[in-house]
């Protein structure tokens, strides 16, 4: 799957992931494109919005309670986890526009959440922020100051947190390799990643059952899944 470029891969240094829906779905967390890319009849890219949150809260609360309880009972799968691993070979840094948390569960320690954190919630209004894991007993939850809590995500239409994506932009530029793993690569502005790592001329790996708008762009294409390939791309760092 990697012959080609063995000896370009067991040389890399460091080596950066940028990491989507796809290899999350392969934990049973469904995705926002695709045929199960739909919530209720209703259109989950359209909940997923600040206005939405305003005209509805109940609704988009109601949205990511189910998705909560999702996520917190998934498990990382063989991707999650042959990236976790590779860190005993070689220093790793996960880019990843996932909110689920299942790089950290897997065991990955540097992993930057371009996107945030589903456990993470805020106050619409004051700067309460913390991690809550437990059900909420109201919907929508309400902050102690009044107002309404909300997910600390990043929605359609708002910035990426700067300080976030600061370091992913500084990490994407020190890599000698970037494998993209289960991304269609068409949300701004992670889908500039891969061209911060060309400037350093870093080899660029895409791993993807299907064909997205950067396949072209890449050195190598893996038309696989991230929890068939990875661990494969591992044990070649693995000794003998």
């Amino acid at each position: 799957m990697f012959e080609s470029i063995k000896d370009q891969i067991e040389n890399a240094k460091k080596i950066v992931f940028v990491t989507g829906a796809g290899i999350s779905q392969e934990s049973g967390i469904p995705t926002f494109r695709g045929k199960d890319g739909l919530w209720r009849n209703y259109d989950a890219m359209k909940l997923a919005t600040i206005d939405a949150f305003y005209d509805d809260p109940k609704l988009v609360w109601e949205w990511y309670n189910e998705r909560r309880h999702n996520i917190f009972s998934a498990e990382p799968n063989q991707g999650h986890k042959a990236i976790a691993e590779l860190e005993k070979y070689t220093d790793v840094v996960v880019l990843t526009q996932n909110i689920d948390g299942l790089h950290q569960k897997a065991g990955s320690t540097k992993v930057l959440e371009l996107h945030g954190s589903i456990v993470k919630i805020k106050c619409t209004v004051c700067n309460f922020h913390d991690e809550i894991m437990t059900e909420f007993s109201e919907n929508p939850p309400i902050c102690k100051c009044g107002n309404i809590l909300r997910p600390d995500v990043v929605w359609f239409g708002e910035s990426l947190p700067q300080d976030v994506w600061g370091k992913a932009i500084i990490h994407a530029n020190q890599s000698d390799l970037m494998i993209i793993a289960g991304t269609s690569l068409v949300v701004s502005p992670a889908n500039t990643l891969p061209i911060y790592a060309k400037q350093n001329n870093a080899i660029l790996i895409e791993i993807n059952p299907e064909n997205t708008e950067m396949s072209s762009e890449m050195d190598v294409t893996i038309r696989n899944t991230s929890a068939n390939a990875l661990p494969e791309f591992v044990s070649l760092f693995k000794p003998n």
